[in-house]
């Protein structure tokens, strides 16, 4: 099986495509590996370090949905209609992949299947379905600082999923505890004054 990033460079840089893509249209390269497919295509834009306004909840929310199949353990991703069929422009696809490629193919050369079970049995994917449902919901928060990290949790995660690599996706796991942390802070500041959470432990702590 070709290479994701190889699909990706070939569909969307040298093959002739209309001015608009949708992700539907992406699909068709997914194959068998479907719902590791999709995560890895969802979470990207999120997870550079550009901009991304606009997508990160939508994206966030299509995120949730199939996270959520795999925890009830879905054999196949559904995903509503409208939102698969939402028009993209061809340019701002190009634009995140010519940022995210060189990423994706620095993880490619080192993924390979082993623990492969994490990825496989149903104890392993209900585990990472959890923690991407959990940074799918940061993702959707309109606070700056609660998107980059948890979507970097969930394209990490993903991709084991997608190449079978538990040792990748267990890495993934860690970003996504990191974004949880993370996000969970931010909120703690906005609650309580501008403490962070660590300030607010720290202070419980010294009670």
């Amino acid at each position: 099986m070709a290479r994701l990033s190889n699909e990706l460079q070939r569909y969307f840089f040298e093959e002739k495509r209309p001015d608009k893509v949708s992700l539907a249209d992406i699909l068709r390269l997914a194959g068998e590996r479907i719902f590791g497919f999709l995560l890895v295509i969802l979470s990207l834009p999120s997870a550079l370090p550009v901009p991304a306004p606009g997508y990160s909840v939508p994206f966030g929310i299509l995120i949730f949905i199939l996270a959520m199949q795999l925890i009830v353990g879905a054999k196949s991703p559904w995903l509503p209609k409208r939102m698969v069929n939402h028009p993209i422009k061809l340019e701002t696809v190009q634009g995140f992949l010519k940022k995210g490629l060189p990423w994706l193919r620095k993880i490619e050369a080192i993924a390979r299947p082993r623990l492969s079970y994490i990825c496989t049995t149903l104890p392993g994917r209900v585990t990472i379905g959890c923690a991407i449902a959990l940074m799918a919901i940061s993702m959707m928060i309109p606070i700056p600082g609660t998107n980059t990290l948890p979507a970097m949790g969930v394209f990490v995660t993903a991709f084991g999923l997608l190449e079978d690599d538990g040792a990748i996706s267990l890495g993934g796991l860690v970003l996504c505890l990191m974004g949880a942390i993370l996000t969970t802070s931010i909120l703690f500041a906005l609650m309580w004054g501008g403490s962070s959470l660590l300030d607010v432990i720290k202070a419980w702590l010294g009670r």
